[in-house]
């Protein structure tokens, strides 16, 4: 198989795993903080995500320190090589879930939350699943 072909393939594997750990994750949450799931928010969580770190990272008005820890963060989790293999299971997975959590608090706390709440692109309710699964939740400082 030709190199170019193998890391399209890792590529997407990856988001894809990372994409289910995501949403057990934020199934747990929910399941935590009592609310009932919302199937349809559940599987655009990660793309969500993913254009909301994208389009951070372009901002501007965003800090320069930001935007370039958020445009690591997007190479990282494109790259097929991890700090933990994906293909070890659960942990292989957690660190790419965990590393994008603790980039996205940075952010967050960085850039604020209007600029994050500006550049949201699904529902509110997908924005207060995402706060609430890096612990930025409604009422928590940012």
């Amino acid at each position: 198989m030709p190199d170019g072909v193998a890391v399209v393939l890792a590529v997407v594997g990856g988001l894809a795993v990372l994409w289910a750990a995501l949403i057990v994750v934020l199934v747990v949450q929910h399941r935590r903080l009592g609310r009932e799931l919302d199937w349809r928010e559940i599987l655009r969580l990660i793309p969500d995500v993913v254009r909301l770190v994208r389009r951070l990272a372009a901002d501007p008005g965003v800090p320069m320190g930001t935007r370039i820890w958020l445009g690591a963060l997007l190479v990282y989790l494109l790259l097929p090589i991890d700090l933990v293999p994906d293909f070890l299971p659960v942990i292989g997975v957690l660190d790419d879930a965990l590393i994008a959590a603790l980039v996205l608090r940075y952010a967050i706390r960085h850039a604020g939350r209007d600029a994050v709440a500006r550049h949201w692109p699904g529902t509110t309710a997908g924005l207060e699943g995402m706060l609430a699964l890096i612990g930025l939740g409604v009422g928590q400082d940012s």
